[in-house]
């Protein structure tokens, strides 16, 4: 096909710290703001950034995750030169395997990449949060004549030893790679986004792929072999919101941010022309605010109806508050019903998922409850 450069999105991991949302559902595809799924996101900065193929590795329950990525029709990536490719571990003479990590992922879909015949590939995470588009990345990756460019996000030093870390020089040529230090030297932690020029990824993955003792991941075993081995890695400044959604905690936070407004707030609503975020048009009924309904600093998504009181919550569509609910600070997601008097206090409540009436949910406040009980049956 011949391509400038091709994405693969990194989309089947478990999410087990996500609960009970993430035991029939791939992360990727757990809801987000009101109308979104968490892969939305790094599919529509792939078609924002002119990138016409990309591949979805799916793994971990990807069912659903797959017929949601289809065809790539919701992010105008179903055209005549342009693909979207659910991609799955598959049986070869070699055996049958899960991914075995994410450079393995990589490794078990060449075939796929040498049709596709690309000059760099872009490595991406499908359970982050956040919008850009890849062409200043790629401009300074091709201008370096760079191996591999890294995508960085300065974050606090308290908070560094979660991550890769990145020392850097003053041409921003990477000169070290920590991965979850102890003791780090620096906060520019990497945001697992990676552009490389694919022969030099190949032949990584093809030497990757021979080693027993390798965990066949980026972090672990690409990256530091590509600094031993003295290949030019730079690192590229990512200024933006982005969130890893990787806990109960987080993925409520970030549905919250949506509601802030200035610095740590979402850039849902500045983003406007070419750099929108896409998603599945549900063709719902538009929301329905009651007459003695209480709304205040709330998102609320077509399909919603909201009879009882709901301050600072983001809401799904098709759900429904009765009259004499009351939430605050939570995120209702598609399809679930809280009856009369029951109070919902800084929490999850997760698809199709029923509050009783007069239940009272998180009373005490303590951090962030999860409701998933499936039984409203919408």
């Amino acid at each position: 096909m011949g391509t400038e450069m091709a994405a693969m999105i990194l989309a089947g991991g478990k999410g087990t710290r996500l609960q009970a949302l993430t035991r029939k559902v791939a992360k990727p595809a757990v809801s987000y703001g009101g109308k979104y799924r968490i892969i939305d996101f790094p599919l529509s900065n792939c078609a924002n950034s002119g990138i016409s193929c990309v591949g979805v590795m799916t793994q971990y329950e990807s069912s659903e995750l797959n017929a949601y990525v289809g065809n790539g029709e919701k992010w105008g990536l179903n055209g005549v030169r342009s693909i979207v490719s659910p991609l799955t571990p598959k049986q070869t003479e070699e055996g049958s395997n899960w991914y075995l990590g994410t450079a393995d992922a990589i490794y078990q879909n060449i075939d796929w990449l040498d049709k596709v015949d690309p000059e760099y590939v872009l490595v991406l995470s499908g359970d982050h949060i956040y919008s850009c588009t890849y062409d200043a990345m790629l401009a300074k990756h091709v201008a370096a004549k760079a191996d591999c460019t890294i995508s960085v996000y300065p974050v606090p030093m308290d908070e560094a030893s979660r991550f890769g870390i990145l020392t850097t020089d003053k041409d921003s040529a990477i000169v070290d790679f920590q991965e979850k230090p102890k003791r780090p030297v620096s906060n520019l932690a990497s945001m697992g986004i990676y552009i490389f020029t694919y022969k030099t990824l190949r032949a990584e993955l093809v030497a990757d792929h021979k080693d027993p003792k390798s965990d066949h991941d980026f972090g672990k075993n690409i990256i530091p072999k590509m600094l031993g081995e003295k290949k030019k890695l730079i690192a590229y400044t990512y200024h933006g919101y982005w969130k890893d959604v990787g806990t109960i905690a987080s993925l409520h936070q970030a549905n919250m941010d949506l509601l802030m407004s200035g610095e740590g707030s979402t850039n849902l609503y500045t983003v406007q022309g070419d750099n929108k975020i896409y998603s599945e048009d549900t063709h719902s009924t538009p929301q329905y605010i009651g007459k003695r309904a209480k709304v205040r600093d709330c998102l609320i998504n077509q399909g919603a109806i909201v009879m009882g009181s709901v301050e600072h919550c983001v809401i799904s569509g098709e759900t429904l508050v009765e009259e004499g609910a009351k939430c605050v600070n939570a995120v209702i997601m598609n399809g679930a019903v809280i009856k009369k008097g029951a109070v919902v206090l800084d929490a999850i409540v997760g698809p199709d998922s029923l509050i009783e009436e007069n239940e009272k949910v998180n009373p005490e406040r303590d951090g962030i409850a999860l409701v998933v009980n499936g039984k409203a049956g919408r």
